[in-house]
């Protein structure tokens, strides 16, 4: 059990940089924006078995708008890389930027979000993923979001996420 820990543990400290970089890349396309945080994203995802190369999972979320309104969009998250385990739900949250001047409401945030991802579960996981993206890319999903889950996988890789309005 100890080995699978300090294995778990190791790996994903190699992707930390690779989400990192990708984080970096995101701030400095929204340096160049009138970035503006807009909301938080919260959602909670299925649990599933990694395929190895990648999964695909169906997720819930909720968007709270700064001005206290809510919106649900419904989708799927997907990873291409390292994703190997079990997973039971799983719960993310990001802090929603606008990256160019645009509409919030009205299911403004569905569309295509792209990114680096790590994760890491023995028992209880921590994970890390930075995305951006939307219907007219005008929407960052940072910092990097904070996720939570139990089972025992590890994940490192793109990570894929696409939402619509479920409302």
């Amino acid at each position: 059990m100890k080995k699978i820990v300090l294995a778990t543990a190791i790996a994903a400290l190699a992707v930390a940089p690779v989400a990192h970089a990708e984080a970096k890349r995101s701030h400095k396309q929204m340096e160049t924006a009138q970035k503006e945080r807009v909301g938080t994203l919260s959602c909670e995802i299925e649990g599933g078995i990694g395929l190895v190369i990648g999964s695909s999972k169906a997720v819930s979320c909720e968007f709270r708008q700064r001005s206290g309104d809510v919106e649900r969009y419904t989708g799927t998250i997907g990873k291409i890389g390292l994703d190997v385990g079990v997973t039971g739900k799983q719960y993310l949250s990001w802090i929603v930027f606008n990256t160019a001047e645009s509409r919030v409401g009205d299911g403004a945030l569905s569309g295509n979000y792209v990114g680096a991802s790590a994760s890491a579960a023995v028992g209880v996981g921590l994970g890390a993923n930075a995305l951006i993206g939307g219907n007219a890319k005008n929407f960052a999903l940072q910092p990097l979001s904070a996720q939570a889950g139990t089972g025992i996988n590890l994940a490192a890789g793109i990570a894929n996420l696409q939402l619509k309005s479920a409302g």
